[in-house]
This record gives structure tokens, C-alpha cells and sequence, in this order.
């Protein structure tokens, strides 16, 4: 008897004594937090509902009428606002008797400004359910605001990233929102991210929460054949590029800090198990079809293959998240002076998101490589590179000559250079780099401010 009230005593005291962190621990029945780990021990897959065929739009107004909806708001750009995609939803919604208002001053790269204006709208609309008909901008402008619309009394930088917001977590519920992509990169009809261009400080940051993700995604890749050849060639490059960051990310379990609430666990969470099934989906469609999409605007197959692939990528960046290439892109993008990119009707200068995150993705690359040599040697082999005599020390440079080919044939501008940056520009281009920290942590290798110059650098000519 005394042997057992021993042991008893000693299981009292390990089960005391013992870490609650449900990795560590085999009390898997209570209700714990991660209080004794620096890193997380755990990632969460989340996604809007995503429906997918040729002429599916015009499901729309019955979607909206089962939501109940008596108020909607549509939103959209000038550009697209009298295109097929844009009269198909409208189509939909008058044939079903839903009544709703158009907002079409969507900026394609949307900044706080604009942001502003389309939240003003919101507010004032009183509306129960949004609809977004358009590329990312139209999108992440649409999630904002109904986030705010919502929220009516919270700072605009409240729910910002930090450290240019406060990063605050976003606790009550928003209006249902169908997002209608009408092109094939952004994967922003399926992820809780809105990305902005922050005036004051000339860089892009964003809003990430799964809070914003739109309820539905609704990809009818008839949209996709109105894309202009550049538009579809730069869209792809976003889709690329989510690729191949949410796949060489930091693991999910060597991301800090471990969140003591599940609340507070970040959207972009480091590669993980279900998200790589995605991202190397994904990497695999591009490699097959975007060329032929970008060559051929006529090509359905290539293109709703794309469209589909912008879905994929989506899901995978948008739980493991980005790092390097899209964290040096929004300066680049932020700072632009006079480029004007081709196929886009805008008056103001523009490098595209796609194009300037792909820019930098060589060298990036070559960078990040030394971490997880194997997958960025299996990702040039998906891109058509042979890798059965190469060493794992030259996994960079083969895959960055594989993206430099690829980018070749597709005639992108030759690095920075050719979209109007010099050197005396590298260390405005760092500085803007250095707040995208949400992104730029998730960098399998760790780097320093003499780390970007030598990679903004290396990425100013690419052939």
C-alpha cells in the first residue's frame, strides 16, 4: 500500500510538473497554451469555399438571394466595369430581383487612399453582403471594406500589420463576401490578406486575418480570356512565385513565437505538410500550361489551368505564407517613378505586383537555397530542369537559371534596371523592405540589411 501511495504521489507531482504545451504533453484533455515553447508546435488550414466551371457566374443572385440579401454591394474598377465579367454578375443579380449598388473606383495597386475612399462607401451603404468582381486589387479592397464597415469606430491602422499598424486581432464578425477573380495570380478569393500600397511610407503592407477571407470564391474561367497577354504574363508570375516562397518557407514548427492564444497564431504560419501538397500542385500547372496562356489569350485550357493554379497557390501561401520575393516587392513596387507596365490602362506609373515580385526571385533564391537544398532542386525540376547530375551545393544557381530561362521566353524586363531603378535607389528599396516583416520572417534564412542590398543588387539585370 505504501509502494502505491508512492507512485501515486509521484504521478501527482509529474503531472504538476509537466510542460502544458499539447507537444510536449500527453494531457491532451485539458485546455492548454503553448507557454513553454519559443517555436509553434502546431499550423491551421483555412480557406473560403471555392466554386469552380465555365459560365458559373451567373449563380451569383441566387446565391445572394439564399443569403438573404436585401443591400449589396458590388464592387469593381473602371476598367473592368462594362467587361463581360462584370455584366455577367450584374446579369445575375437583376435576373434574381437583388438590388445593389456599384462602387467601380477600385486603384489597381490600391493605396490607404483608396482604401479610404472604398471604406467611405461601405459605410455609408448600410450593406449586407459585398461582391467583388476583379484581380486582387478589386478584392483586398472589398475585404477592407467590410472589415471597416464593421468596425466603423476603429483607426484605419488598428487592424493593420505591424509594425507600420498595430496588428490588432479582429473579433467580430463581417458581412458574407463573394469574390469573382478575374484574373489568375493573386489567390485573393481564397485568403485573409488585403495588401495595400502605405502612402506615407512609399511601401505595401497589408491586413491579414482569416477574419477577411471572403465566404466565396467563385472562379469562372471565362473571365480569365478578356486578360491582356502582359496582364495574364504578370498575374502568372504571382502565382509562380506564391509557389515556390510558401514551399521554401520556414516550417511551420521553427516559426516564433508560439502564440499563447490560438487567436493570435498568424495567417502566414511557415511551410507545412498540407499547404506544400498545394504550392507543388500548383508549381506543376505553371510549369505546364502558363506559357501557352500567355502566348495564345484564346487558349480556355491554359487559361482556366491557370486560373485553377491561382486557386491552388492560394490555398498554400495563404496558410504557409510568402517570404523574400514579396517582401522586396512592395518597396519596389511602392517606389516606382515613371514605369509604366504594358497592358494595364492606368495613368499612373506601375510595376505590377506580379512583375515585381518575380524580379528579385532569382537571387532570392540562389539566397534561400543552402536551407532546403531538396526543394528547391525538386521545384527546378518542375520548372524543366534536369537535376539528376547536380549537387545539392548548387541547388540556387540551377534553379535561378531555370527562372531566369523561363522569364527569357516570356520576355520579362531585364531586372530593376529596365523598370527604372539604379543603385543609388538599393537603399530606399531596403528601408521599405525592413517593415514587411510579416513576410520576410518566414525567409528560411535569416538575413541581414547588407543581405537585401547585395540581393536588390543582384536582381537589378537578370539576363
Amino acid at each position: 500500500m505504501a509502494a502505491r501511495d508512492r507512485v501515486v504521489r509521484l504521478l501527482t507531482l509529474l503531472k504538476h510538473a509537466a510542460c502544458r504545451c499539447p507537444a510536449h504533453s500527453n494531457t491532451f484533455h485539458q485546455a492548454v497554451t503553448c507557454s513553454t515553447r519559443k517555436t509553434d508546435y502546431a499550423f491551421e488550414m483555412a480557406s473560403s469555399n471555392i466554386r469552380y466551371g465555365e459560365g458559373v457566374s451567373r449563380e451569383i443572385g441566387m446565391d445572394l438571394q439564399n443569403l438573404g440579401a436585401r443591400n449589396v454591394c458590388v464592387m469593381t474598377d473602371k476598367n473592368l466595369s462594362c467587361l463581360p465579367p462584370v455584366q455577367a454578375v450584374l446579369e445575375s443579380l437583376t435576373k434574381n430581383s437583388v438590388e445593389y449598388k456599384i462602387y467601380d473606383g477600385v486603384r489597381v495597386e490600391p493605396t490607404d487612399s483608396s482604401f479610404k475612399d472604398a471604406i467611405s462607401f461601405a459605410k455609408n451603404g448600410s450593406f449586407d453582403v459585398f461582391v467583388a468582381v476583379g484581380g486582387g486589387s478589386v478584392i483586398d479592397t472589398c475585404k477592407a471594406a467590410n472589415l471597416y464597415s464593421c468596425h466603423p469606430d476603429a483607426d484605419f491602422l488598428d487592424f493593420v500589420n505591424a509594425p507600420i499598424g498595430k496588428g490588432k486581432p479582429i473579433m467580430g464578425p463581417l458581412k458574407p463576401l463573394i469574390a469573382v477573380p478575374t484574373t489568375a495570380g493573386t489567390g485573393s478569393e481564397t485568403t485573409g490578406v488585403a495588401i495595400f500600397d502605405y502612402e506615407p511610407l512609399r511601401a505595401k503592407t497589408g491586413i491579414a486575418s482569416r477574419a477577411i477571407r471572403p465566404t466565396l470564391g467563385v472562379v469562372d474561367p471565362i473571365h480569365t480570356l478578356s486578360m491582356p497577354s502582359r496582364v495574364a504574363a504578370n498575374s502568372g508570375f504571382d502565382v509562380l512565385c506564391h509557389a515556390l516562397e510558401s514551399y521554401t518557407a520556414l516550417p511551420y514548427h521553427q516559426r516564433a513565437p508560439c502564440p499563447e492564444n490560438p487567436i493570435n497564431r498568424p495567417a502566414y504560419q511557415g511551410s507545412n505538410p498540407i499547404s506544400d501538397v498545394w504550392s507543388r500542385h500548383a508549381l506543376n500547372v505553371v510549369a505546364k500550361y502558363m506559357k501557352r496562356a500567355v502566348r495564345d489569350p484564346e487558349d480556355l485550357e491554359a487559361r482556366s489551368s491557370m486560373h485553377l493554379a491561382s486557386v491552388f497557390a492560394g490555398i498554400g501561401f495563404g496558410n504557409a505564407g510568402v517570404h523574400l520575393c514579396h517582401g522586396m516587392s512592395y518597396p519596389i513596387a511602392g517606389n516606382v517613378k515613371t514605369h509604366k507596365a504594358e497592358g494595364y490602362d492606368v495613368e499612373h506609373p506601375l510595376v505590377p505586383h506580379g512583375l515585381s515580385v518575380v524580379l528579385t526571385a532569382p537571387a532570392v533564391f540562389t539566397f534561400t537555397a543552402p536551407m532546403c537544398p531538396e526543394r528547391h532542386l525538386e521545384a527546378a525540376e518542375i520548372l524543366g530542369a534536369d537535376i539528376s547530375q547536380v549537387k545539392r551545393a548548387d541547388a540556387g544557381a540551377v534553379l535561378a537559371d531555370t527562372l531566369r530561362h523561363f522569364l527569357f521566353e516570356l520576355q520579362v524586363e531585364d531586372g530593376l534596371a529596365a523598370v527604372g531603378y539604379g543603385k543609388d535607389d538599393i537603399p530606399a528599396l531596403v528601408q521599405g523592405t525592413i517593415p514587411q516583416e510579416r513576410v520576410t520572417k518566414l525567409s528560411p534564412r535569416e538575413h541581414s540589411e547588407d543581405d537585401l542590398s547585395s540581393l536588390f543588387e543582384a536582381s537589378m539585370k537578370l539576363y
